[in-house]
Order: C-alpha cells, then structure tokens, then sequence
C-alpha cells in the first residue's frame, strides 16, 4: 500500500451535511470523494470544472424535482430559525431589481 498524508479543512457544516447526503446515495465515502477530486486537480492540471458566478434565475415549482423542492423548503426554514428574514415589500423590490419583474 502506498503511504498517505491527511487533509484537513474547514467547511460550513450546511454543505459537508448536503455533500455527505449526496455521497452517501451514490455510495461514495468523503475521503474517496476528495481523493477522486484531487486526482483530477492533477489530470486537469487545473479545477476539473468551470468557475464561475452562477446565474440569477427565479427557483420556479413546476421546474424543481420533490428532492429538490425539500432542499428549497428545509434552507428557508433554517434561514426563519437563525432570524435571516425580509419583509415582503422588500422581497419584491429585490425581485424586481435583480429580475426586472414585480411579483
């Protein structure tokens, strides 16, 4: 067996937790995730994907999937236990500067 060091990183517990929720459906243990990760850092001789900032689009119900729906729902839950609230009319102002359109 080949020698092996440790990783060690600090990550919000709210990604580890979805992460470890995904990995666990597929069957893939976290350090075989950063492990495959790492492998292809170095294949790639970069990140193995694009970054970029992600687009700014309303999360409509008809398009979400029930896993994803449950996802949506558990994070406004959260956001109303930890007190990260707006009003309504400053919902819709932020939703008709960032979408251009009132709700």
């Amino acid at each position: 067996m080949s020698k092996s060091t440790s990783v060690y990183t600090r990550v919000e517990p709210e990604i580890k937790a979805e992460a470890e929720g995904v990995l666990n459906e597929l069957g893939i243990p976290m350090s075989q995730a950063i492990h495959m990760f790492l492998r292809q850092v170095v294949l790639h001789k970069g990140l193995p994907f694009d970054v970029k900032l992600p687009e700014n689009k309303l999360l409509e119900y008809g398009t979400l999937s029930t896993d994803d729906l449950q996802r949506e729902l558990e994070k406004g839950l959260l956001d109303l236990k930890e007190g990260r609230v707006n009003s309504a009319s400053k919902v819709a102002e932020r939703m008709a500067k960032e979408y251009g359109r009132d709700i």
